[in-house]
């Protein structure tokens, strides 16, 4: 495999000029991506309808062109899945990556053109692998074989396009040559069936010389404490299993809680833990330097970025900027246009900028409240339907209530905790967790698949909290009245931890 790891190295080491003009370059890069989208797509529907031959600038495309939620733009994408050409993008798009975080539908549908394969996902992941040999020109990553965990892809329901994780589908349309240099097999890693999936996998993955780790955190520990099952390790080192592994390239959920777990299962200072910035919709950063903690906004991968200050998020008509106009520190919603079809589209990620010489980012959060620990993409608008629903089914009625992540120890799956005060508590608060549990279930494709026979996501934990507890919270932290309002989901347990150790203070110092 050594002459693999050369050839690699090489093709590779040829992309870093191309990376670094847009660094020196990036508003004439993003200028000449925002031109280039506009005269590919002038002839679409959507093209047409808001004149895309007219646009000459920048302003002109922001005052005609309206920021778009998903939501906003599904009546195009239906007719896309239905077979219909030249909508959003030219020719006929086959392929849709699902994602979580819709409020119209279990799944989006994120439409990918074969534009998007090689101009944006190919090439941003080939560059990621160019900027981590650039800082690690010791590597000998392709001398043995990349362990990515990937989903899997199905006909839509109703047409004859295919559908399904991104990773499925990137999987699925990877050049030959990748099949050298990953593990496990396209067979397995397509496999729709999790339970029977991780088995496989851990089966094949065992044989390989794995030099480096791709994926979600969360399923990364759930297939090596599977391989530790299945050779009945108890001391749980990596390093004897796969003793050249030299990176983990993660990203879908905030890494940190799960630094110090896959610090202990692979005890070595030469182990890299790169941050990649990837979703549905688009490749947008990997770190490109293992010094700091942001990551390099990719700039050359047929995606034009604008930025929504906050304050403009709920306006009627609301005013993003360019590149050119962002400032250091402040958060921004991101706002994309992609040669896959996606028009000013609102993703829900907010930023904040690190630096602007070169552009460097990192993610802030969402734009609505949600908890995505585990690559679940929970959203209130889901949480609150099925609280809904288990009042409904249970006879009660909720007051307030807040949610955070349980992170994943050595000895058990993630999970979610929830403080609930109860108006009218359940007649079974048992059943009222189950209607929880199925409701979110229906509701979120993402959800489901974590919670699959508990593999990932454990089943929820609900507390009954006393009345008052979420008044008395909010006035220690002197946020009654106004638009303050208790957090409903919270990706990391500071709010949930902080209620619960003000109940266990005693009543006598909620207000201390």
């Amino acid at each position: 495999m050594l002459i693999v790891h050369k050839i690699a190295s090489w093709y590779l080491g040829k992309r870093l000029q191309r990376i670094e003009e847009y660094v020196q370059a990036p508003i004439a890069t993003q200028t000449r991506i925002w031109r280039e989208l506009l005269d590919r797509a002038k002839h679409t529907t959507w093209g047409q309808k808001y004149g895309y031959e007219r646009i000459t600038s920048y302003d002109e495309f922001r005052e005609n062109v309206p920021i778009s939620t998903y939501e906003q733009l599904f009546p195009y994408i239906q007719r896309i899945i239905k077979g219909e050409h030249n909508v959003l993008w030219p020719g006929r798009i086959d392929w849709f990556a699902k994602s979580s975080g819709t409020t119209n539908d279990k799944s989006k549908y994120i439409p990918l053109s074969k534009d998007s394969f090689d101009e944006l996902h190919f090439k941003a992941g080939r560059d990621m692998l160019t900027l981590y040999l650039e800082q690690r020109p010791e590597s000998r990553l392709f001398s043995g074989k990349s362990l990515s965990i990937s989903g899997s892809h199905e006909f839509h329901p109703d047409a004859e396009v295919r559908a399904g994780d991104l990773s499925a589908v990137l999987v699925e349309n990877l050049p030959i040559f990748y099949e050298l240099v990953r593990t496990p097999s396209k067979r397995v890693s397509l496999m729709s069936e999790w339970e029977s999936k991780i088995d496989i996998m851990a089966d094949e993955i065992i044989q390989e010389d794995v030099t480096g780790l791709a994926g979600v955190p969360t399923w990364a520990l759930v297939l090596i404490h599977k391989v530790f099952e299945k050779l009945d390790r108890t001391d749980k080192n990596v390093l004897e299993i796969w003793p050249n592994v030299e990176v983990f390239m993660h990203g879908g959920v905030n890494f940190e809680p799960y630094r110090p777990q896959f610090e202990a299962l692979i005890p070595s200072d030469q182990m890299t833990y790169m941050n990649i910035y990837n979703a549905s919709e688009g490749f947008f950063g990997v770190q490109d330097d293992f010094e700091r903690d942001d990551m390099l906004l990719f700039l050359d991968y047929g995606i034009f970025y604008e930025f929504l200050p906050l304050e403009e998020l709920d306006k009627d008509h609301p005013m993003a900027i360019g590149l050119a106009d962002v400032e250091v520190g402040k958060t921004y919603a991101l706002v994309i246009s992609t040669n896959g079809g996606l028009w000013r589209y609102l993703i829900g990620d907010t930023i904040v900028f690190t630096s602007t010489s070169p552009f460097r980012i990192r993610i802030a959060g969402r734009t609505k409240h949600f908890i995505n620990a585990f690559g679940e993409e929970l959203m209130v608008g889901n949480a609150e339907k099925a609280l809904v629903e288990a009042c409904r089914e249970t006879g009660a009625s909720i007051t307030n209530y807040t949610a955070a992540p349980i992170y994943f120890t050595d000895s058990s799956q993630g999970g979610h905790e929830w403080l609930i005060e109860f108006e009218q508590p359940p007649k079974d608060l048992a059943r009222f967790s189950e209607v929880l549990d199925q409701t979110l279930k229906i509701l979120n494709s993402d959800y489901e698949a974590k919670r699959y026979n508990d593999m990932a996501l454990r089943f929820p934990q609900i507390h009954s909290v006393p009345t008052g507890t979420f008044y008395d919270w909010m006035k220690k932290r002197g946020k009654l009245g106004g638009q303050n309002k208790v957090p409903r989901l919270s990706n990391d347990r500071r709010y949930v931890d902080d209620i619960l150790e003000m109940l266990q203070s005693g009543p006598d110092k909620k207000d201390a």
